[in-house]
Parts: C-alpha cells; structure tokens; sequence
C-alpha cells in the first residue's frame, strides 16, 4: 500500500445548525465554528466536514440546495465563510463541504426553468415523464411514498428519490454534469480542501420500470456512475492535494473497491452503512431491535479485508447527522458510569480499524440520544413522515416513540453541549430543537477539566493514529468472530502487532482462554482481572513480534 498523507488524518463532522450560535437565533453559524476552532484544533483532528451550507428551503436540512454558489443567510455570509477558511487554516484544520449532486431543490433556478414548459432548455436536466395512468413507476422514495411527483404545469411527473422538493438530477445531460463540474472548482478556488458527495452512487438511473421492490436496483450504483465519476474526477478535484469521499446508498463491497481504488482516478473513500443496520428489524428501519453483534463484526471484517486488500479505502464511523447516536445505540447510557465506558469502548474499538475516522460533533463527549417523548419535540421530515405512517398501521403511541427513540435522525441532531449554562452554551435564544436534558453533565467544558472523560480518550486516539503507521497501513486480522460478547481483531505492519479486544456486552466475560495478552497497553478503559473484562472494557495490546496471517 502507497503511503499517503491524507489517509492518517482524522475529519470531525460540523452540523452548522446545532454546533454554535452566536446571533441569539437558536440555529448554529459560521461564526459559531469560528469561536470554536481553537476547541478543534486542541481535540486534534484535521478536516472539518461542513454539513451543506448553501441556499436552501431547508426542507432537508439543507440537502435540498437552491443555489450551489450562496452562502445560506441563516449560516453567515460568503465574508464569514472566508474568513472561516483562513481561521482554519491558520490552525492546520482544513475544510471539506457537502455537495448534493443527484439532486436539487425544486426551489432552484434550473428547476424553475424546467417544470416551465416541455422544451425549455433546463427542461432534461431533470426527469420528467408522461404518465396517463399515474406515476410512471412503482418507486418509492427513500422519505415515504412514490418517487415521482405530479406537475401539473406541464401535465408531467419528475422523479425524486428523497423529499418530493428535492428533484433529482440528470447526468446523462452533458450540459448538467459541466455546470456542476463549473460549481465545484468555483468552491476549489474558493480554497476549500476537499470534498462529501452526497448519495453520490445514485446519480446513474437504468430502465425506468416498475420494480419487485421500491426501485433500488434501477439507480444503485448505475451504469454510468464510475464513467461520470471518472469524469468528475478529471474535470475538478483529480491532481490536487483534496480530499474526497462518497457516501454510498445500499451499495457493494465490488463497487467501493472500484470507486476508491487510486488507479480509477474517482474518489479517495466511501462511507457504506451496512453495519449501521444491524438493529434493523428483517431489513427494515422504522423498527425496534437490539443491535446483532455478529452480524456487525461479520460486515465491518468483510469491508476491512475485502477493501484493503484490492487497495482501496474505507470511512470508519459510527454516527452522523442521519445515524441516532451510538453510546445509546450499541452501548449504553442508563447511568454515568456505563456511558462513560461504554463511548470509550466504542471509540477505541472504532479508530483501530483501518481507513479514515470521522467523529461526529459530541460524539467526542458521548453525547447520547436525547430521548424525546413527545412527536412534537421531533424536526426531522423522515421520522414526521415515519410517525405518520407507522399510525396508519395502527401502531400504538408508545410503540412510534420507542422507535422514533431509537431511530429517528433527530437524535443525532439536538444542539451541541458546550457547558452547564442555560440551553447548554449553544445559544442564548430558543433553541431550533430541544437539548438533551443531560446537558449539565455531559458537555465539552465539564469534559476538557475531567482528564478521565471521553473527550480525553478521543484526544489520545487521534494522537495515535497521527504517529503510529500500524493503525494506517497496517492488515486487519479479525479474530473469535464466534465470540457472543467481544469484538476481537489484530492490526499488523512491519514485524508489529496490536491486540484489540472490546466486549461490547453489559456481563463480565471470560477471554478465550488461548489468548494471549501480554505486552504493552497501548490504549484502554479498564485493567483486566486475569483473564476476566468488565462489561464494555476495550485493551489494545502492543507486541513486537510477528504472527502467523
């Protein structure tokens, strides 16, 4: 494997809207990240991923853009968003924006154009499509319900895979592709240092016909998309010191190693979400479950042997601004102790696995699922739409909140913690979604004084993977994937080995018995009884020896 630089970096995610705000609004800013890069650059990372900061009707959050070139006025001005880079900067932090390109806003100029009339100009930059006997197919939207929307201006339904504002686009029109590839280099001169596409495997559309499912098979991974990201490739980032990744919707192993394997001149890494639904009851989201150990172990392994070995590169992560917040979700945050250990257990096991961390804004506290009660408390438009349908069933009240609780992506959402002070540090207005009510425990200042906090454990592991190789290039070798209660695996490079052991059990478990544990502590939560683990203990052992592959 090639050494490259930008692969030992560590990328902290922003959700510009509930990480600071400084107009008194309720809703996060640019200024905001700016107070807050010294904060940053003391956890240690080096890119900052900004959630999108465009125009937009926020009817997603933002993902639905309507001006790819402006600063949304809710966020900050393009003075703010320069003097952010140069403030970054000045620390060593680089930024990477979020780019939405296999849709829109139907808010956008170039939709506005299109749904005008049939020949207009912007008309094939979408999908549009004739249909007497109602939608042209039987997709579904990924937010509930069909994926084509009725238009009445021109008697016509247009495609959208997400919200129906967010109308996806067409990259066969090679008009389309060069205004996006025009847009990108406008933000590359701009001096941004890299790149988060959006559902980026999507953007190549086969047949449309009806499907036996929801439609996926018609857009995942299409039959174009390498050719397009190639294309991409060339025309903006390829050549330059940028980082990019993908995120890819119910994708392949096959096809990731094809989007980052350097040779294909496409993207840096992916992120895949296929160990994100193991709590998924019979494949479905809207459901509650405990999470499938096994099955977690057996998807990250695959995707750690399969993509290092064909030279490819992998995201690693538990959370994001779509994911419920992983102390809650495969730990456990019923009292402090346990959150504690368990988020420490869980960020170890994590960052020693092969690819590049990324680390979303509290997870580097162990801020947990807020645990609303009330349907009136939630924001998101997937979990309103989910709350509605999972009524229609005639699932009870306290059924919906139990799943919305585990599910919902507003768990991820509520307003960073900063310190104990009213409405926790984020705002002196109304915040745009409730906080946690853990707050006065749980925030950054109580974490920067407690040398035994989370936050401590995080600064460590960043420092590791920043000097030591092993953890970059380094084999991945999983080990006792039969175990019910640990999660076992070694790193190796270069005559070196680390032990990684993570019971991610609430029991005391016994290790196997012909383990062996001896040599240095390189990172842990805990001291072993023998060869007894606590409930959520993690070691990581150092040897110097080297063992059979």
């Amino acid at each position: 494997m090639v050494k490259q630089d930008w692969r030992k970096s560590v990328v902290y995610q922003i959700y510009p809207k509930s990480f600071n705000d400084t107009t008194g609004s309720g809703e996060g800013d640019l200024k905001g990240i700016i107070e807050k890069l010294d904060y940053l650059q003391y956890l240690g990372v080096d890119y900052l991923w900004l959630t999108p900061i465009y125009e937009s009707p926020m009817n997603d959050n933002g993902y639905d853009i309507s001006d790819y070139y402006a600063i949304n006025k809710q966020f900050g001005s393009e003075a703010d968003f320069k003097v952010l880079l140069k403030e970054a900067h000045k620390r060593d932090l680089k930024i990477m924006l979020d780019i939405v390109i296999n849709h829109t806003s139907t808010e956008h100029p170039w939709f506005q154009e299109a749904s005008k009339s049939e020949d207009n100009p912007y008309r094939d930059y979408y999908f549009f499509r004739k249909s007497e006997d109602g939608p042209p197919t039987n997709w579904m939207s990924k937010f509930g319900g069909n994926a084509w929307q009725y238009d009445a201006k021109t008697d016509s339904y247009y495609l959208h895979l997400f919200d129906v504002t967010q109308a996806d686009l067409n990259w066969e029109n090679t008009s389309l592709r060069h205004e996006l590839y025009d847009m990108i280099n406008y933000w590359i001169d701009q001096g941004v240092d890299g790149f988060r596409f959006d559902v980026v495997n999507l953007i190549s559309k086969r047949a449309f016909q009806d499907s036996e499912k929801i439609g996926k098979e018609f857009y995942t991974d299409g039959p174009k998309v390498h050719t397009y990201l190639n294309e991409l490739n060339r025309h903006t980032f390829g050549g330059k010191d940028l980082m990019t990744v993908g995120e890819m919707s119910s994708t392949t192993l096959d096809e990731c190693i094809k989007y980052t394997n350097p040779e294909r001149h496409e993207l840096n890494s992916v992120f895949n979400f296929h160990h994100l639904k193991v709590d998924y009851e019979n494949g479905e989201k809207w459901t509650r479950a405990d999470f499938d150990l096994f099955e977690l172990k057996r998807i990250l392994m695959e995707w750690q042997e399969g993509i290092q070995v064909d030279n490819g590169w992998n995201a690693i992560f538990w959370c994001n601004h779509d994911q419920p917040r992983v102390v809650s979700r495969f730990g456990s945050d019923e009292d402090e102790a346990t959150r504690v250990k368990s988020a420490k257990m869980l960020a170890i096991a994590l960052h020693m696995l092969q690819g590049t961390p990324y680390i979303y804004q509290g997870e580097e506290i162990g801020m947990t699922n807020p645990h609303f009660t009330s349907i009136e408390a939630y924001r998101d438009v997937e979990s309103l739409n989910a709350y509605k349908h999972l009524k229609e069933q005639g699932r009870s009240e306290a059924e919906i909140m139990a799943i919305l609780d585990q599910k919902s992506r507003d768990n991820s959402r509520t307003p960073m913690q900063w310190s104990n002070e009213r409405h926790a540090g984020f705002t002196e207005g109304s915040p745009w979604i409730d906080i946690a009510e853990n707050y006065q425990t749980i925030n950054v200042e109580a974490a920067i004084n407690d040398p035994n906090s989370v936050l401590h454990t995080y600064r460590e592991l960043i420092r590791l993977r920043h000097e030591h190789d092993i953890l970059t290039y380094g084999k991945v070798i999983p080990r006792y994937m039969d175990d019910p209660n640990l999660f076992i695996f070694e790193r190796a490079y270069e005559g070196e080995t680390w032990l990684i052991v993570a019971n991610f059990s609430k029991e005391t478990v016994q290790l196997p018995h012909e383990i062996d544990i001896s040599g240095t502590m390189m990172i842990g939560n805990d001291k072993l009884n023998g060869d007894i683990m606590n409930p959520y203990g993690v070691i990581v052992i150092r040897k110097t020896c080297k063992i059979e592959v």
